[in-house]
């Protein structure tokens, strides 16, 4: 029976640094712990969500590539990572070429649309992990997605490409998509000790009011060490404030979905 209520959800933000993937990894993480049915897809070539799992390169030749291309079945391409309830479609440095081989290709946009179609009604949640960048392959993840998360860095610069990525976000609700809505803006890498950092805060909350998530992510030292362990921030170390702060966007999202059934 098809799960009516899967929820695809993209992390984007053209601007690299943000705390993106570190999102997708330990949000979906935090989900599968609420035992929820979640997969990540890699749809980033640097493939660090895949590291963040400890997937070595050469066990990603099923990757996300290999799939849009129909060398390989999405079936088959998904990973078990070592959380229970939690999948990964894994990525390759391959995907960067995607781009400029799809050009001529009819519905280029919606070549992942089109893939996660085969697998949704297996998963609750579905979390695609975007590249730094406003390119192909996010315009495929934001054709796909029904919500929209903006990971957002709280820094003196952090207004600026929000509000382009907002804009291409509108033109793909036009154009595109007409389910997609942002979910919501998660302010990352929080120092209550910068007074920058308070600032942008309350700049972003006056702009977007309840479109900013409750929860904000510290910066954490621990959130950094973990990918290099190929480990999740909440298996590595689940008492820090990072792993707490993930746990809490994980209930604030899934507490909205019931709100709104």
């Amino acid at each position: 029976m098809k799960n009516k209520l899967t929820q695809i959800i993209a992390i984007a933000n053209q601007k690299g640094g943000v705390g993106k993937t570190t999102t997708v990894v330990n949000l979906a993480t935090a989900m599968a712990a609420c035992d929820k049915k979640t997969l990540i897809i890699d749809a980033d070539p640097q493939g660090n969500a895949s590291t963040g799992f400890g997937i070595k390169y050469d066990q990603r030749d099923k990757d996300l590539y290999s799939i849009i291309c129909g060398k390989n079945e999405i079936n088959r391409s998904i990973k078990n990572t070592m959380i229970p309830k939690l999948d990964i479609i894994p990525t390759s440095p391959d995907l960067s070429v995607l781009e400029q081989e799809l050009v001529y290709v009819q519905d280029r946009e919606f070549k992942i649309r089109d893939l996660i179609k085969e697998i949704n009604e297996i998963y609750e949640y579905i979390f695609i992990d975007c590249p730094p960048s406003l390119g192909l392959l996010t315009l495929n993840a934001l054709c796909a997605a029904k919500k929209l998360i903006v990971p957002l860095q709280t820094e003196f610069y952090a207004l600026e490409g929000l509000t382009q990525l907002i804009k291409t976000l509108e033109s793909i609700n036009k154009n595109f998509n007409k389910s997609i809505e942002l979910l919501g803006i998660l302010l990352t890498m929080y120092d209550k000790r910068n007074k920058i950092c308070e600032m942008v805060l309350n700049d972003v909350k006056n702009h977007f009011n309840e479109k900013v998530f409750k929860t904000v992510i510290p910066r954490n030292v621990r959130v950094s060490e973990a990918p290099s362990y190929g480990q999740p921030v909440l298996m590595y170390d689940i008492s820090c404030p990072g792993s707490q702060a993930y746990a809490s966007l994980a209930g604030e999202i899934i507490n909205e979905q019931k709100d709104q059934k």
